[in-house]
């Protein structure tokens, strides 16, 4: 969960109205950072539970051992070093994260050009309207902060404050300057665009294709719409575990950016790549898994991994958090729909990532061992640890013979900065390891 980075139109309230209704409010819940009220920390076998184990909560949120049992073994290496070029599977790093060279304009190399465009939901098919969630003034995300779960299923978030509403995002655009006009260009599409977390990006990029380390590339950063977890717009788009924000991008924004900018991006699936932090993070991942025909490379800062999805499905409960793991709830079948009718599946409890054939993806990801650790004190599920979500997903990965490098990151917090700066161009590098350079 990270702070919405655009905002939806609304009622305007007036000042008198305003006033009355602060005064009426509750306390604003901030931020959980602890384990959640009602939680199951005791019972291993019963459903729901939240294992507490190797985690230091005298910080917050909780510091985790990198050598704690549930998570994947990886190579420890020296403070300050990062994997060696190239190298695949789990590595942890840090306490220190200076900035990379990479990430520092230089005299002399060649610099990109942005050109930036924006797109409301009145011009948009697919997400028309959009999504607004009532939240009191100044504190965010209060509606859900305060809400209750279904009965009897704890990662069933009930949201009754949404309503249809109107978005308006930007579409920032990086061009660089070896990039031939009328030529198909390989491209990276970048969620939550405009973040601060991707300031370095554009400089990274002139650096790393002047030093011939990557593709001349297209950045596409695509602004959310607004807000954040369940009931948002954002949440909607990105922590969906379907193929609806992958069309978004292709039929939507790519023909756009082509017009706007006046560039060419390629249709192989392997010149794609898909990046984002959070949300957006696993909204990368999202695209190619549904689109493999579409996107190969993904890369992704503390990706939600988790039970955030919006809406709630039924035939998914545990959301992204199937992915690599099981639903956490009592055991039951797990759900798919048929001509509309959940039906049980067979095997139940599979995870997405076991279930499938192995896919086309190269995947680079971080998480940090003071990630968030239920963020949100309503939904004590088992399943909104994003440190755990991350290990298990290198877990999974490395048991289907994927291509990927994990990062477990010590003195990190969520979407960490200083660790972005430390290895934004190491990942870059990583990810379009294999694609030709000119």
């Amino acid at each position: 969960m990270t702070n919405s980075l655009s905002v939806l139109a609304g009622t305007l309230i007036s000042l008198v109205s305003f006033t009355s209704i602060a005064l009426s409010q509750p306390a604003c819940v901030t931020q959980n950072m602890v384990v959640p009220p009602g939680a199951n920390t005791a019972d291993k076998a019963g459903p729901f539970f939240i294992d507490t184990a190797g985690l230091d909560f005298k910080t917050a949120p909780p510091t985790r051992d990198p050598s704690n049992p549930n998570y994947p073994r990886a190579t420890e290496l020296p403070d300050g070093t990062l994997p060696p070029p190239g190298a695949e599977g789990n590595f942890i790093i840090g306490p220190t994260h200076n900035p990379a060279p990479e990430t520092i304009a230089k005299e002399g190399v060649p610099r990109g050009t942005t050109k930036s465009f924006t797109l409301s939901s009145k011009e948009s098919t697919i997400y028309n309207p959009g999504l607004i969630r009532d939240d009191a003034a100044g504190c965010t995300n209060s509606s859900i902060m305060t809400t209750v779960t279904a009965p009897d299923d704890k990662s069933h978030m009930i949201v009754t404050t949404s309503h249809p509403g109107i978005w308006s995002r930007t579409i920032d655009v990086y061009v660089p300057a070896q990039y031939v006009r009328g030529s198909e260009a390989p491209f990276i599409v970048v969620g939550d665009g405009g973040s601060n977390a991707y300031k370095d990006l554009a400089v990274t990029l002139d650096n790393l294709i002047a030093q011939h380390r990557v593709p001349p590339m297209i950045a596409i950063q695509i602004g959310n719409g607004g807000q954040d977890a369940q009931g948002s717009q954002r949440g909607r788009e990105y922590d969906a575990v379907s193929g609806v924000y992958a069309q978004f991008v292709e039929r939507e924004v790519l023909p756009l950016v082509e017009k706007n900018a006046d560039v060419r991006l390629t249709k192989n699936p392997d010149g794609r790549a898909t990046m984002g932090l959070s949300s957006s993070g696993v909204a990368a991942f999202t695209m190619a898994w549904f689109y493999p025909d579409l996107y190969h490379r993904v890369l992704a800062f503390s990706p939600t991994m988790v039970n955030q999805q919006w809406p709630h499905d039924p035939s998914l409960r545990g959301g992204a958090w199937e992915y690599h793991s099981a639903w956490t709830g009592p055991a039951t079948p797990n759900l798919i729909s048929k001509a509309g009718v959940l039906t049980p599946a067979e095997p139940p409890g599979v995870p997405l990532i076991v279930a499938a054939p192995t896919k086309p993806i190269r995947f680079w990801f971080f998480g940090g061992d003071q990630d968030l650790f239920y963020p949100n004190p309503t939904i004590p599920d088992g399943m909104h640890d994003w440190t755990l979500s991350n290990a298990l997903m290198a877990k999974v990965l490395a048991e289907k013979g994927y291509h990927y490098q994990f990062l477990f990151v010590r003195n990190a917090k969520h979407v960490d900065r200083p660790t972005i700066a430390q290895t934004l161009p190491s990942a870059l590098e990583w990810v379009w390891k294999g694609y030709p350079i000119p």
